[in-house]
């Protein structure tokens, strides 16, 4: 039913998201270090769970998800698109609520964005294609997977590389910029998101009941996802906070980029990267304050 559903969306409006959206990667970067990339050679445990669950599991078992419960195509490619995601600036925030291990995230963060260049394409194509009716709605509109690599390397991998160069140098303008520029970042987010819902709120209302509760149910996947795959390695508890958020988290404002970019006549496909957007950050924030009210001691952190 959604297969043919058509989004109304104002062209003009591309160069806005695009600026957004690297707008809020330079943000989310400032406080992004060198160092933080080192500390996952020195330290790599917590982020190779983390990353493992973002890039080979999340997406995996959100191909099974689609297939099992036998979502519309449109639906299905949206869902995968969001699986194969990295990371969400905003999950930093939420773990430094949530009293969770600030290096563990920041580097999963910085990491999953420079991964995402290749991995995003790579696993939105591979699984898009094993299923007949995905593969064959794409194979209606002509993407190459390099274009969709340079316009990650345009909106996050060159936005992230300045934030990070700013942030060397001019340290202190950084460091007071860094928290303003993450509600900032918040803020735009939500404008981002509100562009999207404009021009087709009564769509949205119409077919809620179709995508609704497939994007609480895939985003309580990835959440458990992590905090299972986390606790079974043994990390300690602000780790295991840390990699639930980074996982739970997705860049569903780069999903969002590459909908409007590439496939804006797929609606159930932007309907359901869109209202990912929303919903994750009432999860993700819910879960933060969760466990803010619960802060943790060092004789607690493995229990």
């Amino acid at each position: 039913m959604l297969d043919s559903l058509t989004i109304n969306f104002d062209p003009d409006s591309f160069l806005l998201l695009n600026s957004l959206l690297a707008l809020m990667m330079f943000g989310a970067s400032l406080s992004v270090k060198w160092s933080d990339f080192q500390y996952v050679l020195n330290t790599p445990k917590a982020p190779a769970i983390g990353l493992l669950c973002q890039f080979v599991l999340l997406p995996l078992i959100t191909f099974l998800a689609t297939r099992i419960l036998q979502v519309d195509a449109s639906i299905a490619l949206g869902m995968i698109l969001v699986a194969s995601c990295p990371g969400g600036s905003f999950s930093n925030i939420m773990t430094w609520l949530a009293g969770g291990h600030m290096a563990t995230s920041v580097s999963m963060t910085g990491i999953s964005t420079v991964a995402a260049l290749v991995m995003t394409p790579l696993n939105f194509a591979f699984y898009a294609g094993l299923n007949p009716d995905t593969s064959a709605l794409l194979a209606s509109i002509a993407v190459e997977p390099s274009e969709v690599m340079s316009l990650i390397l345009l909106v996050l991998i060159l936005p992230l590389i300045s934030g990070m160069l700013v942030g060397r140098h001019f340290p202190t303008a950084a460091t007071k910029l860094d928290r303003p520029f993450r509600w900032l970042s918040l803020l735009l987010f939500l404008v981002f998101v509100a562009v999207a819902f404009s021009a087709n709120g009564d769509l949205f209302l119409q077919y809620a009941q179709f995508f609704v509760g497939l994007v609480i149910l895939h985003n309580a996947i990835a959440l458990l996802l992590g905090y299972a795959s986390s606790r079974a390695i043994g990390l300690a508890r602000d780790q295991t906070r840390a990699v639930t958020l980074e996982v739970g988290i997705q860049n569903s404002g780069l999903g969002l980029i590459i909908v409007f970019n590439f496939y804006p006549e797929l609606g159930g496909m932007m309907i359901i990267t869109a209202f990912w957007g929303v919903w994750h950050l009432v999860s993700g924030l819910t879960l933060a304050l969760f466990w803010s009210k619960r802060p943790l001691t060092p004789a607690s952190s493995y229990a």
